[in-house]
């Protein structure tokens, strides 16, 4: 399967504009480039190595010695060493280097899992149309999203609407920047008031979904799984993914909490011949 820029981009939770710096350096190229539109694709196959240099990074390498230890093919194991070793460290420091710590566990499991059999089960089901309220910005990056939550809760709050249903994000698009929509079902009352956008979104016939168990850490392993199932059983991608928080993780323990629970969900169509 071909991934466009933006699609690989979402599943690396990186920028498009991070990939094509990263191409200009040599160290991930995109696998193709149309001839006629310049488009850049890229491969499930590719996703190793965006792992190895994102989790490289955030151990504090610049991309020139990333490029130089790549180029040694360190096997999983040496990595695992150093990114073990860096933990120690960042667990001595303030408690705003956290989630800095989580992503590289995150990068980590990645590397640890890449030859592993997916724990995750995908169904394709139709969605019902939903009223919501929300609040709809751009992210610098996906672990960014508080400022978004805040300014619908406290919309919420002065309108007087209570949730319906669970919370949800929506990533309408990842280029040029993440297109990101904080969501929460609401009644037909909520249509009466003005300060907080509220709108039906439409049936979807084919969602393809799954559920992540765990902190949100682990959504890129959700993710990846299911663009691969969709892939694999002869779908495509069409149109933005969900994220539904059906557990919220706890407030004392929101990067490690295993009880947490999030449905994936894309909606897809059969690919034709």
């Amino acid at each position: 399967m071909r991934l466009k820029i933006g699609d690989f981009a979402r599943l690396g939770q990186v920028t498009v504009q991070t990939l094509r710096h990263y191409d200009d350096l040599g160290l991930l190229g995109p696998a193709e480039v149309d001839s006629f539109t310049s488009y850049r694709y890229y491969t499930f196959e590719q996703l190793p190595r965006l792992h190895r240099i994102l989790a490289l990074k955030d151990f504090g390498l610049s991309l020139e010695q990333i490029t130089q230890l790549l180029a040694q093919d360190l096997p999983p194991s040496e990595l695992r060493g150093m990114l073990r070793l860096k933990q120690s460290e960042l667990r001595e420091q303030v408690r705003d280097q956290i989630d800095r710590l989580e992503r590289i566990e995150a990068r980590l499991r990645q590397i640890e899992q890449e030859n592993e059999t997916s724990p995750y089960e995908v169904v394709v089901r139709r969605v019902e149309p939903l009223l919501i309220a929300s609040v709809r910005g751009f992210l610098p990056t996906y672990w960014d999203a508080t400022p978004l939550w805040m300014e619908l809760a406290e919309k919420m709050s002065r309108a007087g609407i209570a949730a319906a249903g669970p919370f949800f994000s929506i990533y309408h698009a990842t280029e040029p920047q993440i297109d990101t929509e904080a969501c929460v079902p609401v009644t037909p009352a909520a249509c009466e008031q003005s300060t907080l956008q509220v709108y039906e979104l439409p049936v979807v016939e084919q969602m393809a979904c799954t559920i992540h168990h765990g902190p949100f850490t682990g959504l890129i392993n959700g993710f990846t799984a299911l663009f691969k199932w969709v892939d694999a059983n002869g779908y495509q991608l069409a149109g933005p993914d969900r994220e539904i928080y059906l557990r919220h993780p706890s407030k004392t323990d929101f990067a490690n909490d295993t009880q947490a629970v999030t449905e994936l969900q894309v909606p897809v169509s059969r690919v034709t011949t």
